[in-house]
């Protein structure tokens, strides 16, 4: 076995491979660029080695600096996590030569299965179900539209190198194939150096379901079930859980067994990951091998109990697997939320800046629900522009599905994240999603329930009493609390008018707030002034405190505070709403201040996000029509296309390619 490994990434993951390296009693080395120099990977590793500039070009796309770093830290192998340079052949190959083990396949076997237009071939050779496509190299757009004619509409484009959602495009007709082929060239470019695509069938109402394959160097293979990876936005994943709600046992083992004998033919011997297309019939294709560790593989490891990284180190040291097929058994239900460093109610563009505040709900098991937060930031760190939005994987698993999904419910609601913007009320959203809940998936499920852009919601009746009850008992517990601070009184006793109105939106709740011996009954009123519910509720909620962690009428909740003038601003369930907690009183003046009306933005394209401005497409001068491309910014390696809301005239051009903007900069102005 191997006494020190060296990580080849950053984040969440090299976070991940150390926890397990620790476990087994090796020593770890991390690999960090300048951006990275305070990252929380770099912190947790036994030692780090600087290799260059924030972007990942000059820093971790470089094998030779991850050479040197391992030869100079004594490192006997490489664990490359996934993305940059996981499934690169000749990284392994380079590895091999300078006498270094790759945590991972062979060389052969990624490059037979990890270009997605040669593992295609190798599948359809072994007999797997593919989905039509052109598997051949494509020179341009015209040649791709070409193609996409003969295979008929929709089409998907995919980069060959490609993963996590970058290079990838949808098309229904040949306008949108010749654009997309440009944007997913460009993307696959930057993101793999590499600007092969290729050209497929897009299956109507598709579900995304893989298989979790682990081998050995002995000819050993077996299959641990199946994720469902359905839930997509952008093509990339966000949500996924283990097993699928829509395989039966035999469609399952057809799945594994098919993906068990592609593995066996180009003698994979590693983790590794076979996805399959599937209708809703249950029929499925291949779509593509994934030669390293997948970042949804937490929800497979909570239901099997195999830890994948434990076993890609013990495969790559020459150990046999102790697993055999016999052996998997599914257990329970898991689920996997990606919390990423985006902003959900404008069109989930990136954000970046500091983590101010960062406190993840408790890990552990609990009445047999266990929560886990993989993650590679901490309180304080920064997210930054040049790599991926993923601030942490949020994983519960429990002994049902509906388990799992109100325990990644309750989960979400005590996670709380502040200085950027993130898509917590989003994934909060999604897990009280009726047709989520049903298990009514497709890739096409966000697109769908959420045509116009995620918004925010008003509360139900229901919701909107809890949380005018939770900003209630807020209000009162942080008035005593002044009152002992200001120490005015000369202890004279105070005299607490409990009755208050909590305004969320338009919506006036009347209530009056009583202390009890355990916490506190809030009773809500009617417009006579009668009593039209009661409630209790109880917690050791102190003020400055995230999180209101309490019980609401018996049932466990927690709800995000965020204090505002007046009140407090309060998310649960995936709704959030600004709580103005007032005496009767105040309530009456309130209603008779006239409301500020907010200012257009003017005739500017702004951008969006913080970014990298990759081309701007029109000049000073021109007219240009709605809907047409304006410029294309670059953010956390995905390209974002500025398109003119109107018809108009473009007066000035304030940015050039090249130029790194700030959230809300001026790109242009029109006339």
């Amino acid at each position: 076995m191997f006494s020190k490994i060296l990580i080849a990434n950053r984040g969440e993951i090299a976070c991940r491979v150390i926890k397990t390296a620790r476990k087994m009693g090796i020593k770890t080395v991390a690999v960090y660029s300048d951006a990275d120099k305070d990252a929380l990977h770099v912190e947790m590793a036994d030692v780090a080695v600087h290799i260059g500039a924030a972007p990942a070009a000059q820093s971790y796309l470089v094998a030779e600096k991850i050479i040197e770093a391992a030869k100079a830290t004594g490192a006997q192998a490489v664990h490359p996590g996934y993305g940059f340079l996981s499934e690169r052949a000749s990284f392994a190959q380079a590895l091999k030569e300078a006498g270094l083990v790759f945590i991972g396949p062979n060389p052969g076997a990624i490059e037979a299965m990890g270009d997605k237009i040669e593992s295609k071939k190798a599948a359809a050779a072994a007999n797997v179900s593919t989905v039509p496509g052109y598997l051949g190299v494509i020179e341009d757009a015209g040649h791709a539209a070409k193609i996409a004619d003969e295979i008929g509409y929709p089409v998907m484009i995919k980069a060959s190198a490609g993963g996590g959602g970058k290079g990838m495009r949808i098309a229904h007709s040949r306008d949108e194939v010749e654009d997309g082929f440009e944007r997913a060239r460009s993307e696959a470019r930057s993101s793999f150096g590499d600007d092969r695509v290729f050209v497929e069938k897009f299956i109507v109402q598709p579900r995304h379901i893989e298989i979790q394959v682990l081998g050995d160097k002995h000819g050993n293979v077996v299959y641990l079930g199946e994720r469902e990876c359905s839930i997509q936005r952008r093509n990339q994943k966000v949500v996924e859980e283990a097993p699928s709600p829509l395989l039966d046992e035999a469609t399952r083992r057809k799945m594994g067994e098919q993906a068990v004998a592609l593995a066996k033919a180009v003698n994979y011997d590693s983790a590794g990951t076979v996805e399959f297309v599937a209708g809703q019939d249950k029929s499925f294709y291949f779509l593509e091998m994934n030669t390293r560790l997948q970042v949804e593989h937490p929800v497979t490891e909570l239901v099997t109990g195999i830890d994948l990284v434990e076993q890609m180190i013990r495969v790559a040291a020459g150990e046999k697997l102790a697993i055999a097929q016999e052996d998997v058994k599914l257990n329970g239900w898991a689920v996997e939320s990606r919390v990423y460093a985006e902003d959900p109610y404008r069109s989930f563009l990136p954000s970046i800046g500091r983590l101010t505040r960062y406190r993840p709900p408790a890990e552990g098991v609990t009445n047999a629900v266990t929560v886990r937060n993989d993650t590679g930031v901490y309180e304080g760190g920064e997210i930054s522009l040049y790599y991926d939005p993923m601030i942490a994987k949020l994983i519960t698993h429990a002994p049902t599905r509906e388990e799992a999904i109100e325990a990644q419910a309750d989960a979400l609601d005590a996670f709380a994240i502040d200085g950027i913007q993130h898509n917590i009320p989003f994934l909060s959203a999604l897990m009280t999603h009726e047709r989520w809940r049903a298990g009514r998936l497709s890739t096409g499920f966000i697109a769908e329930e959420y045509p116009d852009g995620f918004h925010a919601t008003a509360p139900s009746e229901g919701l909107a009493r809890r949380l005018a009850a939770v900003a209630a008992v807020i209000d009162n517990v942080s008035n005593a609390r002044k009152r002992r601070i200001s120490g005015q009184l000369a202890g004279r006793p105070v005299v607490f008018e409990h009755q208050r109105v909590v305004r969320l939106g338009d919506r006036a709740l009347p209530c009056e707030v009583d202390r009890t011996a355990g916490g506190f009954i809030v009773t809500f009123l009617d417009s006579e002034g009668r009593p039209a519910g009661t409630h209790e509720l109880r917690s050791g909620w102190k003020p400055g405190e995230p999180v209101w962690n309490g019980v609401f009428d018996d049932e466990a909740i927690a709800v995000q505070v965020r204090p505002r003038l007046n009140g407090v601003a309060l998310a649960h369930r995936g709704v959030a709403a600004d709580a103005l907690v007032y005496t009767r009183r105040e309530a009456a003046l309130a209603a008779l201040m006239p409301v500020k009306e907010q200012a257009g933005a003017g005739k500017q394209l702004l951008c969006p996000m913080p970014g990298l401005v990759v081309s701007i497409a029109v000049t000073a001068g021109q007219e240009v029509k709605a809907g047409e491309a304006l410029a294309v910014v670059e953010a956390m390696k995905m390209e974002n296309v500025l398109r003119a809301e109107r018809d108009a005239t473009v007066a000035k051009v304030l940015a050039k390619a090249g130029d790194s903007l700030a959230v809300d900069a001026v790109i242009l102005e029109f006339a």
